[in-house]
């Protein structure tokens, strides 16, 4: 009866071992992959932000000259001025809003095709939700 009680314990020592290395490997497995994709959704997140930053300054010296041009026109009302300022700075605001609003849609675009989130290792992750849930209904 002592032997048999022997057996058991080693048996179930064993088992906690192997349950124990396999959910180190498990996570070691997610852990491995969630960095590899976050390392590549960083990779199209640096251009994204680039274009960004190049589409807020842009805009912003784009409202700038248009503050400018409007400076411009209020001299302008003025019989001693002359117009030829104001539509200088108009032509180069018209101008920075393309530029500006053209890198703000490929940096709006650019994110909404890569996405932030690790989507693969989130459909993992749900995965294993749900064999999990599967395991405990069957064991149940």
């Amino acid at each position: 009866m002592n032997h048999g009680t022997t057996t058991n314990s080693r048996n179930f020592a064993s088992l906690l071992a192997e349950i124990k290395e396999e959910i180190s490997d498990f996570f070691q497995t997610r852990i491995v992959m969630l960095k590899t994709e976050l390392q590549e959704k960083f990779k199209n997140l640096k251009l994204a932000a680039v274009l960004a930053v190049s589409g807020i300054f842009l805009l912003t010296t784009a409202y700038l000259l248009f503050t400018l041009a409007l400076v411009g026109l209020v001299l302008a009302a003025f019989p001693a001025s002359i117009y030829r300022w104001f539509f200088a700075f108009l032509a180069v605001a018209i101008l920075w809003t393309i530029f500006g609003a053209m890198a703000a849609y490929f940096a709006k675009r650019e994110l909404e095709l890569r996405g932030i989130l690790p989507k693969r290792t989130i459909e993992v992750l749900k995965g294993d939700k749900m064999w999990v849930q599967a395991e405990v209904k069957t064991q149940i």
